[in-house]
């Protein structure tokens, strides 16, 4: 299912999540803080968990319609060029759509992943219709001896296999 080009799933390999009960762990690159900003994701990774096991992947870059900051290229790894060669949000998002299904969704620091997912959603004429759990707040009632709730600081501190940071598909393999 892994292809070596910008967009990684075809529409109709993506049937897996339609088999069973699944939850979907979602995780976006953007190329700012805020969608509200102008700001959009420029990546998306997310994984399809049943019985403790990952039953299917989704990933893409995505052209945001303009040159990301030096910075965000930097932090996330992504450059310009990447995106160039990526297809629109209007290409994506409909399989991304397609992918979560009405399946509950993860995300870590979700208030800021659901910001994103809805404008990028709207933008395509979608609207989110499941919550999204945040994985952060879960760690804060569970770990409360811990300082920080970071993913990076919660792979330390849980000594969790490392994968890169700030990039959404690597951290999902």
């Amino acid at each position: 299912m892994i292809h070596n080009g910008p967009t990684y799933f075809r529409k109709e390999e993506m049937s897996l999540t339609r088999l069973k009960p699944c939850t979907v762990i979602i995780d976006f690159e953007t190329s700012g803080l805020s969608p509200h900003s102008g700001d959009r994701i420029i990546e998306i990774g997310a994984v399809a968990i049943a019985d403790d096991q990952i039953v299917d992947r989704f990933q893409s870059l995505i052209h945001p319609g303009f040159k990301v900051s030096s910075f965000i290229e930097k932090y996330t790894g992504i450059t310009n060029k990447m995106l160039n060669c990526a297809p629109d949000a209007e290409e994506v998002v409909p399989q991304l759509v397609d992918f979560i299904a009405d399946h509950p969704l993860v995300a870590h620091n979700a208030s800021f992943d659901r910001r994103f997912l809805d404008a990028e959603l709207a933008t395509c004429g979608y609207v989110r219709k499941q919550e999204m759990i945040c994985s952060m707040l879960i760690s804060r009632r569970v770990n409360r001896s811990l300082r920080k709730h970071s993913l990076e600081y919660l792979v330390g501190a849980l000594n969790l296999p490392a994968g890169e940071h700030h990039r959404a598909w690597p951290t999902l393999r």
